[in-house]
């Protein structure tokens, strides 16, 4: 069921009368029913799964139990509880991959081996709500939070269903004590929440998908196109990659909003970045946080010599590119940004746009932050390529196409007007992620959602595609 479908309108609209109009009363009710709608949610993906997803929230929820139970083997209840949500995420991800590798790794020393490889699904959201089981074990291991008694409470934290397939990555310190506490209708909050849907559902459907189409063209045929239309592609994937997950991030919490739920940001306009640190302070923020608390930190983070910071950079980096798929693209992808971001890291540069918003009390940047947001996209934009390439060897020869006639006329510019449009509205309202569409003037806001309403039910008249990150 895909947030951009009638089905998920209709779904939401019964979820929500229930939930504010027949279980309004009782706290545990609204949970169960909660729940229910999540794995009515979960089983229309594919309902062989949901079984799968039940047993590793009972599993995750008795491990957590059981660490904070325990006096004299918490590490090991916490390691155990890990290797298991590991195991289950590595086996359905990556066992092919590894499978590959072992066997190319096996012929170049001289050995001929068949390997067993598996014809298997990958269920949908287990990156997520794997991170979810794990980030509650490392928050009861540290004292952060206490267990929660109620198996219902612990599976509406990792099952609900506006974070369930694509996150963001909720840490139980902070939505558990949200869960266990009654909600109460909220006309303000319904309303922000509704303003984040229209965004999230403008971003996704208008111009998302309306750049798929491009992209796909180029990078279909890219040998076929000068290199000048080659960096367009790369420029569109770059936009068209953000109005898809931004998309599908701002509906999860406007929906949250509408049931009473405050969720973690995961974006915060990250290509008004200055620098390659900042960009990852404000692009899916909830797994770059997840992986800088519970693997950058307990390694020494860059609190220790400069070569094990380094280390250490380069290893946050390749894992967050391997959690994104088993793909060696993934891999070049991470490393590319690690690489990026070394640099600043021994320039101690690497907390500097830590807190502030470029051009916070102007309407307009300088010209050194100009420069610094261009020259930051434009190396992210690179590392995109290799992101969206099937393989290594077709993202090397994209790239060698690429630098060969850049002074070509350049086709598909029509894209620029899909890539002109969300950044210029996101630039108006930059300084809270929050707080979309919340123009002053009565007859702007009013004449803007109505245009933007009218624009996603144009858009919306072909079948609705998939969200990008469903994928991981």
């Amino acid at each position: 069921m895909l947030f951009n479908s009638l089905e998920f309108v209709i779904f939401l609209l019964v979820v929500y009368v229930l939930y504010w109009f027949v279980f309004n009363k009782k706290l545990n009710p609204q949970n169960i029913l909660l729940l229910a709608a999540s794995y009515f949610f979960y089983a229309c993906w594919n309902w062989h799964f949901l079984f799968l997803l039940a047993f590793s929230t009972f599993l995750d929820y008795s491990f957590g139990l059981i660490i904070s139970k325990s006096k004299n083997h918490k590490k090991l209840f916490l390691r155990l509880g890990i290797f298991n949500n590991l195991a289950v995420l590595g086996f359905f991800k990556y066992y092919n991959f590894f499978a590959d590798a072992a066997q190319t790794a096996l012929s170049h020393a001289g050995f001929h081996v068949e390997p067993w490889v598996l014809n298997i699904i990958l269920p949908v959201g287990i990156s997520f709500y794997t991170f979810h089981g794990m980030s509650y074990f490392f928050d009861i291991y540290y004292g952060k939070i206490e267990p929660t008694r109620k198996f219902v409470e612990y599976a509406v934290f990792v099952c609900f269903f506006p974070l369930l397939v694509a996150g963001p990555i909720e840490r139980g310190s902070h939505l558990l004590p949200q869960i266990k506490l009654k909600r109460k209708f909220s006309y303000q909050q319904s309303l922000e929440g509704l303003r984040l849907i229209l965004w999230g559902y403008f971003l996704k459907v208008v111009i998302a998908d309306t750049l798929s189409a491009i992209v796909n063209e180029i990078f279909s045929n890219y040998k076929t196109y000068p290199g000048s239309t080659l960096v367009l592609g790369a420029i569109y994937f770059s936009i068209q990659i953000y109005g898809d997950f931004c998309g599908y991030t701002n509906i999860a919490i406007g929906v949250a909003k509408l049931f009473g739920f405050e969720l973690l940001s995961n974006f915060k306009y990250p290509y008004f970045s200055r620098n390659t640190a900042e960009f990852w302070r404000r692009w899916h923020i909830s797994l770059s946080s997840w992986f800088r608390d519970y693997l950058y930190i307990p390694l020494g983070g860059a609190r220790v010599s400069k070569l094990k910071a380094i280390r250490n950079t380069f290893i946050i980096f390749i894992v967050s590119g391997f959690w994104h798929g088993a793909n060696w693209t993934f891999i070049v992808w991470g490393g590319i940004h690690a690489l990026m971001f070394v640099p600043l890291l021994l320039s101690q540069k690497n907390r500097q746009f830590s807190s502030d918003v470029v051009a916070h009390d102007r309407k307009l940047p300088n010209l050194k932050e100009l420069g610094q947001m261009l020259a930051t996209f434009s190396l992210v934009t690179f590392a995109w390529i290799f992101f969206r390439a099937p393989s290594l060897a077709f993202a090397f020869d994209y790239i060698a196409h690429m630098c060969h006639g850049l002074t070509h006329a350049t086709s598909n510019k029509i894209g620029l007007i899909y890539v002109a449009i969300p950044l210029l509205i996101d630039w108006q309202q930059r300084r809270s992620e929050r707080t979309v569409l919340a123009f002053k003037n009565n007859y702007v806001r009013r004449g803007l959602y109505i245009l933007l309403g009218i624009c996603v039910l144009l858009y919306s008249v072909d079948n609705p595609s998939s969200f990008i990150y469903f994928q991981f």
